[in-house]
């Protein structure tokens, strides 16, 4: 099975965020277009997903990957993004991987 926009392979899945996410097998660099709003979730999901589950703020970041992968997917889609909703999970991603950093500190 491939991409049908992009041509690239990716593992079978009715979910399009899920069949190209890091944990599936098919990662694309986050790194290669980070101004994107797209890119600049995948970066922020793939940071989120490495707080140590011990963490007291690892709940909180599962909650902001779910937002934040749904609305990747709404992306992929081609469906309208509230910006609002976009600018409010990026600031509260940012913010749960900062003070969870600062655990380590």
């Amino acid at each position: 099975m491939s991409c049908e926009t992009c041509g690239k392979p990716y593992s079978q899945s009715s979910n399009p965020v899920v069949a190209r996410s890091s944990r599936a097998g098919g990662a694309s660099n986050p790194m290669q277009y980070p101004e994107t709003s797209e890119g600049l979730i995948r970066l922020l999901l793939t940071r989120l997903e490495r707080i140590s589950v011990d963490s007291y703020w690892a709940h909180r970041a599962s909650g902001v990957r779910g937002a934040l992968t749904k609305i990747l997917g709404q992306m992929e889609m081609g469906e309208p993004v509230d910006p609002a909703s976009l600018k409010t999970n990026l600031r509260v991603g940012f913010e749960v991987l900062r003070k969870a950093a600062e655990e380590y500190l």
